[in-house]
């Protein structure tokens, strides 16, 4: 079971995760954006570690495209949670890619949020 590819990327993910997730801390006036990608969906949220609680979150189920593609959809949601963000007073925020590489979906959320209008 050791040498399975599957295991060790899942763990190679979960260590890179928990990496991250020990320098980055989220509160209200600067919560955490965290970004989880599956295979078919993108879930946004902005969470405040302080207490513990989810402020605003997007998911990529909320845009009524479909004909655009995975990566485009991202910067959409990138762009809705920035919004939502902005008429809930947030400005600033700390970014989690919850132990993705910056590259793909991942990017393209952070881009759509730096468009929308939040500081990284």
């Amino acid at each position: 079971m050791k040498n399975n590819p599957q295991i060790v990327k899942n763990t190679l993910h979960e260590r890179r995760k928990s990496r991250i997730r020990a320098k980055i801390f989220g509160t209200a006036k600067k919560p955490r954006l965290s970004v989880f990608r599956g295979l078919r969906h993108l879930y946004v949220q902005l969470i405040d570690d302080a207490t513990g609680k989810t402020l605003i979150w997007a998911k990529d189920l909320e845009i009524k495209d479909g004909k655009l593609k995975k990566v485009e959809v991202s910067f959409k949601v990138g762009e809705l949670i920035a919004k939502k963000a902005i008429v809930a007073g947030i400005e600033e925020v700390v970014f989690d890619r919850g132990g993705n590489k910056y590259h793909g979906r991942v990017k393209a959320v952070a881009d759509g949020a730096r468009k929308g209008g939040l500081k990284f």
